[in-house]
């Protein structure tokens, strides 16, 4: 995990040199930033048609299919995110750089999973399956905002180190 800073310790970088080297250098870099905008989108679009559903009682098809749309574009991401990773970390998940992130993008799976099993089951009614993905939504939020955050202090270390930001203006984000 990354040094906190405090005021007689500067913090370290999110990236050695070499990582930032293979992150520049890497095409999954590219796919990580259009997949993650792309993601963001779904999941407004989804978002919209669940709380429509919960609010009225009607659009329950357009609903469940774009969460099943949301969820697999969460896992593209999550599959290309862990390549990326280890392109940039030779770690496939957990680097030190990223451990909070994937611990909580693993919740973010979690629960989306849950939701394709309450699907595929029946497990819940309707209602409780849009509830569940409210829920999923919910952690995805915040994962976002983490991944949002650690773009920042990337930015940030390379501006304090004179380097250009990602390329492109790129997230990277799984």
């Amino acid at each position: 995990m990354r040094e906190q800073a405090s005021p007689d310790r500067p913090r370290t970088p999110l990236y050695t040199p070499e990582q930032r080297r293979r992150r520049d250098a890497s095409a999954w870099t590219l796919v990580q930033g259009v997949l993650a905008p792309l993601q963001f989108l779904v999941f407004i679009v989804s978002l919209g048609l669940v709380l429509r559903f919960l609010a009225t009682g009607e659009g329950a098809a357009a609903a469940t299919a774009s969460i099943v749309v949301k969820t697999l574009v969460l896992y593209t991401i999550m599959v290309t995110g862990a390549i990326w990773e280890k392109v940039v970390f030779d770690r496939w998940l957990f680097a030190p750089a990223f451990w909070w992130e994937d611990l909580f993008s693993m919740l973010v799976l979690a629960l989306h999973t849950a939701y394709l099993v309450a699907l595929a089951t029946g497990w819940l009614d309707v209602r409780a399956q849009m509830l569940l993905a409210l829920a999923a939504y919910a952690a995805y939020v915040v994962n976002a905002a983490q991944f949002l955050l650690k773009l920042r202090a990337a930015r940030l270390d390379e501006r304090a180190a004179g380097g250009a930001s990602l390329p492109g203006g790129m997230a990277v984000a799984e």
